[in-house]
């Protein structure tokens, strides 16, 4: 179940038959369209709630509380002298020029952010004991304030998380009820912004997700599924109800997170070592690279930018997420035409509320969806499963008035303008991210999921110079099949600093210790059962620098001797990273980390397929050339009456129930054993 911004995704898997549900989501409900689409896939299966072993979960209702400023009211208590550390944040501009800047809002505001007097040093040891009287006194400050959730972070609290622990104590005891959330736990590293900022956004979000997803269990139960219920997180991994409600902040990406799983496992399944994932959903679109069958992942997530997409313009979250670039750019994202003539689209988008023009709901602004509707890529009866009417008229009308009289363009071409805009926008995106990993997009494969992708991939591709594409079956719900693909895994870190040249095996096996307890208790509420792999390593650098890389470490007991294999580790990913090492320049361990998983399933080699003819198309659309403009009558392809074997030559559109695939006449399409659209270049002979 994948609550998007737009659309709300819900996959049955019921032996080896996927049942599919796309709705639009309900804002002021989130779980109304849940319970829609869980319903609808249940009566078009003829399945048993009770026969339902599990539930998985990924939400944006967290990203959105931030976002909207709709979570609880919160307080922070902090060390004495540090109140005002949301505010300074890195003492820096996004954008230096900017004379007008808004920087970041901090979630609590300075008049509930509340001191105490204690000290701890970056070694865990006590400068200053706890004013336990202080803390009395601030938890009756809180009462009168009338907080609905607190979040303590003292300084260097992740070396010594005593005085965390002891206040906790005493406020919970003069609060009851009101959920406290401190740093050591939420975020145990170093560099207290982030850490104070990851430990406000969990407070502020905590009781609205607690209250939604107990409220979500509680009615899915009254149903008939009381099978265990888990939450996709932003790194990749499930994790168990209690652990989400614990750490909700976890879930602020969930979603796309579900569909980089989905295109690792594809680029498994289809032998590709290189690929870019593509999910294009309602509201963004999400882009992704997978090398080595393994998604670039990070420690620190922006949310609420004041400047959409822009780094450094939001409030950052140290927790574990797969690394993707977003840009404002779904299918509900909303054109018009800016002061010098030229069309922009997003990255305020029409979403599910009123959504695009095409939906009949009161949308007026043109969007990428009306756009493509005009161009004849989307087939209306088959929207969303026909669940969805759609209004052409209403669509082109908006295209026309918004955009074509002011540019003096015919429907058509304004809305071909609209698209071209955005699939350059994306191809850049794709571009740039590609360079700042060091890797070259061309080289890679495209795999595009999610409802506008498809449409857009080949567009994409072109632009990009990508010679392959594969949309899966099930593509317009791809990240809510991610779900269902992700490993029960958790992540621990923890902030000791400890120079290599005084390494010390025995303080480090005792780190790595304590992070193993931390992560069984998570994984295995969520798979009591399952044989688990563990992936330590450590967050290091040269002294001196200001940012780490990760290394991995060897997966058993360190001992004295492994100070060596340490220190060659770091070297070799130094050296893949930036082609070089600094020699003789002393290196240090700035955090230790300790992820543990279920396995991940190793899929089957592909079977050859024998090519065989295309069906006879169903219709011929009216759709323009991408490169003359001149209209040319384009197949139109049901996908499941596509065999394995089939080969189609472009240009074609092949429609299912969630999405389209539109592909122009450089590319063929061959359907490959497990009918996924494996689309390639043709080469000169195609162009």
């Amino acid at each position: 179940m994948d609550v998007g911004g737009t659309f709300t995704d819900v996959v049955l898997e019921h032996g080896d038959t996927l049942t599919t549900a796309k709705v639009l989501t309900t804002p002021d409900a989130p779980d109304a369209a849940v319970l829609a689409g869980v319903d609808d896939v249940l009566a078009r299966s003829g399945t048993d709630p009770g026969s339902i072993g599990l539930l998985i979960h990924g939400t944006t209702l967290a990203t959105n509380a931030i976002i909207e400023r709709k979570g609880a009211l919160t307080a922070l208590v902090t060390t004495e002298g540090f109140r005002d550390v949301l505010d300074i944040g890195y003492e820096s501009r996004y954008d230096q020029y900017d004379i007008m800047i808004e920087k970041p809002r901090p979630l609590v505001p300075r008049e509930r952010r509340l001191v105490v007097p204690e000290r701890v040093d970056i070694n865990g040891r006590v400068l200053k004991p706890l004013d336990e009287p202080t803390v009395e006194s601030v938890a009756g400050d809180l009462a009168k304030l009338g907080v609905e959730s607190v979040g303590i972070g003292f300084l260097h609290s992740y070396a010594n998380p005593v005085h965390e622990r002891r206040a906790r104590e005493i406020l919970a005891a003069a609060l009851p009820g009101v959920p406290i959330t401190v740093s050591s736990e939420a975020c145990p590293e170093v560099r207290e912004y982030e850490r104070f900022c990851t430990t406000a956004a969990n407070a502020y979000v905590q009781p609205l997700m607690a209250s939604y997803l107990a409220r979500l269990r509680d009615l899915l139960r009254e149903r008939g599924l009381s099978c265990p219920v888990l939450l996709m997180t932003s790194g990749g991994g499930l994790a168990s109800l209690d652990t989400a409600i614990r750490f909700p902040i976890r879930l602020v990406e969930s979603g796309p997170a579900g569909g980089a799983i989905l295109a690792t496992r594809i680029a498994a399944e289809m032998g590709l070592d290189k690929v870019i994932s593509f999910d294009m959903g309602g509201t963004t679109a999400k882009i992704c690279l997978i090398n080595d069958y393994t998604p670039q992942s990070a420690r620190e997530f922006e949310v609420d930018r004041e400047a959409r997409f822009t780094k450094g313009s939001g409030i950052p979250l140290r927790i574990p997420v797969i690394e993707m670039v977003e840009i404002g750019a779904g299918g509900g994202s909303i054109a018009r035409t800016d002061a010098m003539g030229r069309i922009a689209v997003g990255p305020d988008s029409a979403g599910a509320d009123p959504g695009p023009a095409a939906y009949g709901r009161g949308g007026r602004a043109p969007t990428i969806t009306d756009a493509d509707i005009v161009l004849g890529r989307i087939v209306p009866s088959r929207f969303a499963g026909g669940k969805i009417a759609l209004d052409v008229d209403a669509a082109r009308q908006a295209i026309e008035a918004d955009i074509g009289a002011r540019l003096g363009l015919n429907g058509r071409m304004a809305a071909f303008g609209i698209t071209e805009m955005v699939d350059e926008t994306m191809s850049n995106a794709a571009r740039v991210h590609a360079v700042e990993q060091g890797k070259v997009a061309a080289e890679h494969a495209l795999i595009a999921f999610g409802g506008a992708a498809p449409l857009h991939v080949g567009r994409l591709a072109d632009k990009l110079g990508v010679d392959t594409i594969i949309v899966p079956t099930e593509a317009g719900v791809g990240s809510a099949v991610g779900f269902l693909r992700a490993p029960v895994a958790y992540e621990v870190v923890r902030s000791r600093n400890m120079r290599l040249r005084d390494f010390d095996a025995e303080v480090a096996n005792e780190i790595i210790d304590e992070m193993r307890a931390e992560a069984l208790a998570v994984v295995r509420s969520g798979a009591p059962d399952a044989q688990l792999e563990e992936t330590p390593g450590a967050y290091m650098r040269y002294v001196g620098q200001g940012h780490e890389i990760f290394v991995d470490f060897p997966p058993r007991a360190l001992g004295p001797g492994d100070r060596e294999v340490v220190q060659q580790a770091f070297d070799a990913e130094y050296s893949r990273l930036y082609r070089r090492i600094i020699p003789d320049a002393e290196v240090e361990v700035l955090t230790w980390a300790l992820t543990i998983s279920t396995g991940a399933e190793r899929p089957e080699p592909l079977a050859e397929v024998e090519p065989r003819p295309a069906p006879a198309a169903v219709d011929h659309l009216p759709v323009p050339d991408l490169e003359t403009g001149e209209e040319q009558d384009v197949p139109l392809f049901l996908r499941p009456d596509l065999e394995p074997g089939t080969v189609i030559s472009g240009p074609a559109i092949v429609a299912e129930d969630e999405t389209s695939t539109f592909v122009t006449r450089r590319f063929e399409i061959h359907v490959a054993a497990n009918r996924y659209l494996v689309i390639e270049r043709r080469g000169e002979q195609g162009h």
